[in-house]
């Protein structure tokens, strides 16, 4: 560091005035973090031990100058909503979930003018006044009901305001506003009643006005001293924002013509070294700043005077993943919203799964799925559940409905955290909050006490059990909170307003913290996230009812002064640090992006002669070859299993062709053996339903194998299809829902195809066709034998149906795609393996050349139905010559076809089983 810190400045200050005697004064901060660090310092200073002086927040200065305690915002709501129900009409109170959304704007409001020692009935009648001429005052007699209960609303404020002022104030508490404006009415009281030797107020900026009468009548009456921290850089530069505020309390505070102005530091124009690092999106600022870190520690530097300063709350969880495994002492401190905690996660989930249950049927409490997956997979839920078969189960089984009864059928040794997931809800709240309760009880007890990511898991947990314990005491008080919807939706609407509050070991190790937890402090290396505008600086959000000319008007803050303050922070960062890195999202655009911020051209524009300030952007590394397609080598062991198949199982028109689409793919699945996981189908897929066509289609003319069909027997199968498909849906199927939807209409399909087909063969039968069914989706196989070969080589598969038609055997293969004529017909038998548009071609090929050994010598014709295109019939494969197209097609399957194909056939094979041949994926 350039100097000593501002609180090694304050603590020799302090020791140099009053010695020994420290626990005579009190030392007011802006927060409670650098209590702490204070503490510290004045060890350091000392050599005798004494009794350590009062350190407080400004916060509970104020409440115990008020005599007030300050709310919490969550119990603030529901005390506001008890005054709105005590002064609304039954007929026009909103229920709470609607409440909220404006009660929650109006507060802030309420806190402000408090603040700022506004006169409420004032501002807020001018409200109703603005709202009144910005509308509808040119047509008052045409007042509509909606535009007069618009109106009526304005004009209730203020009785809500004193309403609740009222109110909080019998009960001894108040929110921040409302404390110091008490404050304020009671500061002669405490000033004539004060026993200490000193005040001490350190390391203030922006004061509210409240503040502002406090601090300036304690110094006006000796009782205190403050002591600013600003460098001249910024408060004798009369555009600086990081001075707007000191500047204009030097310059109005009467207390400082006559007294000197402590103290104006000169730390900034010193010499550092400044970064300011671009990095396309949020996650990469993450990865630079887990970097940056892991510099610092291989340069031998102690991560004690480090910080990470995080200008945006979501960057937390990556920063942590991306941390160095060096990093030993680890002090996180700032707030973290509640919308991204999983335990606030977890439990939004069990009310959608609960209330939807509910919903359903209340009698047989009926569970989706995907509901009960998501919770079961939780990473809060998922190591203690002891549920990995039921997961199994319903992706097995394709349940996508199941009751509630059932689910403990499956699942019959549930643990009793099991049961407090899934036991049912009823409609009483107080019985939910209870279960809620209980379930984060039981999470806490499976965490360890030493492991630092059960530490920060805790935190999480207990800023869920904190909002939870509150409903708990709001139900008991509030019963109107009756109905597990109404529940819900409060719920919604209180956890917004809950945070994570992160605290670890303050003086040890690196400092991950938020901007405001970053006052009064000071370190060496810094490391500042989000510095794009909207980030850091905030920018113009503005969440109030109060328009930005009243506020103007009556002095209340606008974005100006909130970006002033931001820039104050931001500065007070740089003050004193040595080495700084400013990073910000290169991107301009989406959700998590904006602008570069203000500051960092500020700081370029307004470069001092020390400072080392370099620019840089880091993108992601992009490969010349966006991705190189992945080779694996045939080893001894893949070479063994590649015999295995080929000798054993034996290579299917299926695996030959999934290695011509993909030899990668024919390597995981055939040679690995790597199937993919179960997963529950909730629209049925296109293989299953050809599962589903091909079993129907099976049964169907199974009990007339080995006989002629006549026109009898296809009636008698039409008659039977539509049960049949049933029975196939609920075999192939499960339990999946085929009474609505999608599935509905694909259940129709299905029956639809095989009544086409069924149509079809009637009308050929007509026609005088002689046909014997001779096999029905039945396996055969081959051995291959040939010279050119390594060794003999099995060919298996099944085949969908064979039969002897007007004295051929004819190989059909049922498709529920698309399939025309063009796709069956081969011009050249060069390249025939090495397109994977020869597919089919090759499929029936191997299965003539399975079969034919059993054909006795009778033409064979192969060929596909497609159930796509039914009006093509029987599509056969056929051989068109492309070099003498006065050659005549070949419609059959004879010798030398087979002659020709076995060759191809060879040849593929041998590149399979060839060692020096990888397997090469294809994009």
């Amino acid at each position: 560091m350039t100097g000593p810190t501002f609180l090694d400045k304050l603590s020799t200050q302090l020791i140099a005035d009053y010695g020994n005697s420290l626990s005579g004064i009190t030392i007011i901060l802006p927060n409670k973090r650098a209590r702490i660090f204070l503490i510290e310092a004045l060890k350091k200073k000392l050599s005798a031990v004494v009794f350590a002086p009062e350190i407080i927040s400004i916060e509970d200065f104020i409440q115990d100058v008020a005599g007030v305690r300050n709310i919490d915002t969550i119990e603030l709501l529901f005390e506001f909503y008890n005054v709105y129900i005590g002064l609304t009409p039954k007929e026009k109170q909103q229920p709470f979930e609607n409440f909220a959304n404006w009660a929650k704007t109006l507060l802030q409001d309420f806190n402000e003018i408090d603040r700022y020692l506004l006169n409420p009935k004032h501002v807020l009648s001018y409200l109703k006044d603005i709202e009144e001429l910005s509308h509808w005052s040119l047509d008052v007699q045409n007042h509509t009901g909606m535009i007069k209960n618009y109106l009526e609303f304005w004009e209730l404020l203020p009785k809500y305001y004193e309403a609740l002022y009222n109110h909080l104030l019998e009960k001894g508490a108040g929110y921040q506003g409302l404390v110091y404006r008490e404050a304020v009415k009671n500061i002669n009281h405490f000033s004539n009643a004060f026993a200490k030797e000193q005040l001490i107020f350190a390391g203030f900026n922006a004061l509210n006005a409240a503040e502002e009468d406090i601090i300036q009548h304690l110094l006006s009456c000796g009782q205190a001293k403050i002591y600013w921290d600003i460098d001249q850089a910024f408060l004798n530069d009369p555009y600086h924002d990081a001075g707007l505020f000191i500047r204009r309390f030097k310059k109005e505070w009467r207390q400082f013509y006559g007294q000197p102005f402590e103290w104006v530091a000169d730390e900034f124009s010193k010499e550092k070294n400044i970064s300011i690092i671009g990095t396309p999106k949020t996650v990469g600022q993450a990865k630079i700043a887990g970097k940056i870190i892991e510099e610092i520690q291989q340069s031998g530097q102690s991560l004690d005077k480090t910080a990470v300063v995080l200008g945006e709350e979501n960057l937390l969880i990556p920063l942590l993943y991306s941390l160095p495994l060096g990093v030993g002492g680890l002090n996180i401190t700032m707030g973290y919203s509640s919308r991204n905690n999983p335990a606030q996660i977890l439990v939004q989930k069990l009310f959608k799964m609960h209330s939807n249950a509910l919903q359903r049927s209340e009698k047989s409490y009926t569970l989706y799925y995907r509901e009960v997956l998501d919770i079961l997979t939780h990473p809060l839920v998922e190591p203690y559940s002891g549920a990995a078969k039921l997961t199994e189960t319903i992706n097995r089984n394709n349940i996508t409905f199941l009751s509630h009864s059932k689910l403990f059928d499956i699942h019959p040794d549930a643990s009793p955290f099991f049961r407090l997931l899934f036991d049912r809800w009823d409609d009483n709240a107080g019985n939910v909050l209870q279960r809620l309760s209980d379930i984060i009880i039981c999470l806490k007890g499976f965490l360890s006490n030493d492991e630092e990511e059960d530490k920060i898991t805790k935190a999480f947990l207990y800023s869920i059990f904190k909002v939870i314990n509150k409903l708990i005491n709001y139900y008991e008080n509030h019963p109107q909170m009756a109905g597990l919807a109404i529940l819900q939706s409060v719920y919604k609407q209180v956890i917004e307003l809950a945070e994570v509050s992160f605290e670890g070991e303050p003086l040890s190790g690196l400092q991950v913290m938020g901007v405001l937890e970053s006052r009064v402090l000071d370190f060496e290396n810094v490391i500042v996230t989000s510095m794009n505008e909207g980030k850091f600086p905030a920018g113009k959000t503005q969440n109030s009812f109060i328009p930005f000319d009243v506020k103007r008007e009556l002095g209340l803050p606008t974005y100006k002064e909130k970006d002033s303050i931001y820039s104050y922070h931001f500065y007070h960062l740089l003050m004193r640090a040595k080495n700084i890195y400013l990073l910000y999202n290169t991107e301009s655009e989406g959700l998590d992006a904006g602008e570069r911020s203000r500051f960092l051209t500020q700081l370029e524009i307004e470069q001092k002669p020390a400072h080392n300030l370099k620019s840089v952007i880091y993108n992601a590394y992009l490969p010349d070859i966006a991705y190189k397609p992945m080779l694996i080598p045939k080893s001894e062991q893949v070479q063994q299993r590649l015999k295995e198949i080929a000798t054993g199982k034996g290579f299917s028109p299926s695996a030959l062709t999934s290695y011509i689409r993909n030899p990668i793919q024919f390597y995981y699945q055939r040679v690995l053996r790597i199937r993919e996981v179960d997963e529950v189908e909730e629209s049925i897929a296109l293989n299953t339903l050809g599962t589903i066509i091909h079993g129907a289609l099976e049964e169907l003319y199974k009990p007339y194998l080995g006989k002629y069909l006549t026109v009898h027997d296809i009636e008698n199968m039409a008659a039977l299809a539509n049960d049949e498909v049933m029975r196939q849906f609920t075999a192939v199927y499960k339990e999946g829902e085929i009474k609505k939807g999608r599935n509905l209409l694909a259940f129709e399909v299905a029956k639809r195809n095989v009544q086409n087909l069924l149509k079809q063969e009637k009308e050929l039968l007509k026609a005088g066709d002689s046909v014997k069914v001779l096999a029905l989706e039945q396996t055969f196989e081959r051995r291959l034998e040939d010279a050119r070969l390594p060794y003999a080589v099995k060919i298996a598969g099944n085949i969908d149906r064979i039969e002897e038609r007007n004295g051929k055997i004819r190989i059909t293969d049922y498709k529920t795609g698309k399939v025309d004529k063009y796709n069956l017909t081969l011009k050249t038998w060069d390249g025939l393996s090495g397109d994977i548009k020869n597919e089919k071609i090759i499929q029936l090929l191997t299965y003539a050349f399975m079969y034919e050994p059993l054909a006795g010598g009778k033409e064979i014709e192969a060929g596909i139905i497609s159930f796509k295109n039914m009006k093509s019939g029987f599509m056969n494969f056929s051989f068109k010559d492309a070099v003498d197209k006065s050659l005549p097609v070949i419609e059959f399957i004879d010798k030398d076809i087979l002659a020709d194909y076995t060759s191809q056939l060879v040849l593929l094979i041998n590149q399979i089983l060839d060692a020096e041949v990888p397997f090469e994926e294809v994009m």
